[in-house]
């Protein structure tokens, strides 16, 4: 039988359901940049969308997902790795489900798949040491009409998760209209180890083939996790308590690239295999919005959602002069704090990559007009153009009011966070090397593409390998993202980390693979078994089949 990825390179396939999207309309072809190498003449690239005025919405913040007392039927404790050690104290009930949803006052609803029928999904607090089950359930129409799947899978990225709850593709993990799904999370640090603890993190479909469809239709959402450093308030006057903006100052920035059709509805590529960069910034669900701060500190958890575009992102006081940006103190990258907050002016970051920051907006008066900006050059959704550049001021992503203080200012910012944990070398017990390419008209890891029913790598369970990551082309970029557990970078295109760097220095789920480029990186696999994936985090080039099963053995 033809696979999936056959009919869609012959145009037969579009969606879960074998439909055609009705929406769908004719690509037109890029032009080759003779100045450009990594432009392609004939690359598929969607019509514009129409214009629209910035800054007419506001930032949407979404909710707090609430517990529920119970669960019918209850959960199934033989499903689940650990689940008599962790027994879930808190569940969750999800509800995915075909929503309309308004990018933007000047455009018609678009139907859109949520979670509890919001963009993003409502945000998931969490507390280590405090086990919990989210019960997911699958109320999309079985016969969807354009595109997206109604069979989902989620993965919440990128937690320490037995295998049967870290929503991978794999088989055996997605769930169909009608039916529904139990995610058990342990709350417990890779190890047990109180210095391997995320915070910032996402949860997204993660369906086979359909990936790229699923989060761009909006299947995603925001996942924190607290603990006695990371309260969650900033007034915690405990001798642990960091005491970091919290409340209506704690507040989720979710960046996406989208396109829009003639008509102002969501449009997309079913038969593109290089990406969408689309040309309207929808952050937290709205096309360029805005946000009104006080006079003090905020905490902004940015993410690049992608599909595909690579952000340099800056805060700039002006829409249209150039000025340098100013200061992010930066607490995270991806999900891991480190061990003391940096002091940058830009974030470079690849789809998925997240970065935990504070800005004190007391340094300006009342009045005052702030953009947040995406200064980086991409014209190719493959990757940023080479060489890596950035346009200043860019492209306006949000407008940030600064108005009145409301009351004082109790948060900080303190001095140290979470030291690095120690990488022990005798740990090793393998060495492997993986080259992400493309060959044959297809996206390809060490020659293959994905296939599920077969791991391409046995690991050993608590033992750790040193895996070299390598780019085979010199025209296109990948955002290469692990499951299961963080890793160390050993070393960058064979030099050492440097000692400052906001982007090497840190426990990382997601690794910027520039043309060429080679990381050495240290990984552990402790406390589950079961089967994970390794895949390029522009979603187009994991669902075109740029994905390897590894497995973890006793």
């Amino acid at each position: 039988m033809a696979k999936r990825r056959d009919l869609l390179k012959m145009g037969l396939v579009s969606g879960a359901a074998a439909f055609l999207n009705p929406r769908r309309t004719s690509a037109q072809l890029c032009p080759p940049d003779p100045g450009v190498p990594g432009t392609t003449p004939g690359a598929p690239i969607l019509p514009p969308s129409p214009p629209t005025t910035a800054f007419v919405s506001p930032l949407f913040i979404p909710g707090v997902l609430p517990p529920v007392p119970s669960l019918n039927p209850p959960p199934v404790p033989s499903a689940h790795q650990l689940y008599d050690q962790y027994p879930p104290q808190v569940l969750y009930r999800q509800i995915l489900q075909a929503t309309s949803h308004s990018f933007h006052p000047q455009f018609p609803p678009t139907t859109m798949f949520l979670f509890d029928g919001t963009f993003p999904g409502p945000t998931i607090l969490a507390n280590y040491g405090v086990p919990i089950l989210v019960r997911r359930y699958n109320n999309l129409p079985q016969n969807a009409v354009g595109f997206g799947s109604p069979f989902v899978t989620t993965h919440l990225h990128n937690f320490h998760s037995a295998w049967e709850s870290d929503g991978n593709p794999n088989r055996g993990n997605y769930f169909g209209p009608g039916t529904f799904y139990d995610y058990h999370y342990a709350m417990f640090p890779a190890g047990n180890d109180p210095n391997e603890r995320m915070n910032q993190l996402w949860y997204h479909d993660h369906m086979e083939g359909f990936t790229a469809a699923n989060v761009y239709k909006g299947m995603l959402g925001c996942f924190y996790i607290r603990d006695d450093q990371d309260t969650g308030n900033e007034n915690d006057t405990s001798s642990t308590a960091w005491r970091l903006p919290s409340g209506k100052y704690d507040v989720p920035v979710k960046i996406i690239g989208m396109q829009f059709d003639k008509n102002g509805i969501l449009a997309f590529d079913n038969f593109n295999t290089d990406g969408i960069l689309g040309d309207k910034y929808v952050v937290n669900g709205n096309i360029q919005p805005y946000l009104n701060v006080e006079r003090r500190k905020y905490r902004l958890r940015i993410l690049n959602a992608g599909p595909s575009r690579f952000l340099d992102v800056y805060l700039g006081t002006d829409a249209v002069n150039p000025n340098d940006g100013l200061d992010f103190t930066v607490l995270s990258n991806d999900g891991n704090f480190f061990s003391a907050p940096r002091t940058v002016r830009h974030l470079a970051m690849a789809p998925a990559n997240r970065h935990d920051v504070i800005v004190d907006f007391s340094q300006f008066s009342v009045g005052t007009t702030l953009y947040l900006q995406n200064r980086q050059f991409q014209t190719d959704p493959r990757g940023p153009d080479l060489p890596i550049r950035t346009t200043n001021p860019g492209d306006s992503m949000m407008k940030i009011n600064v108005v009145p203080a409301t009351g004082p200012d109790h948060s900080q910012v303190p001095s140290t966070l979470r030291p690095l944990p120690s990488i022990n070398l005798d740990e090793v017990v393998a060495r492997r090397t993986f080259n992400f390419d493309y060959q044959g008209g297809l996206w390809t890891i060490n020659g293959k593409i994905y296939d599920h029913s077969t791991p391409l790598v046995t690991v050993t369970q608590n033992t750790a390998e040193i895996w070299t990551i390598r780019s085979g082309g010199n025209l296109w970029s990948h955002p290469i993202h692990i499951h299961f557990e963080e890793f160390q970078i050993l070393s960058y295109n064979g030099k050492p980390v440097p000692p400052d760097s906001i982007d090497f220095q840190a426990r990382k789920d997601v690794m910027r693979l520039l043309p060429n480029d080679e990381y050495q990186i240290f990984i552990r696999f402790r406390d589950f078994l079961g089967s994970y994936v390794m895949h390029c985090h522009n979603i187009f080039h994991e669902d075109h089949a740029m994905m390897w099963r590894w497995d973890i053995v006793p």
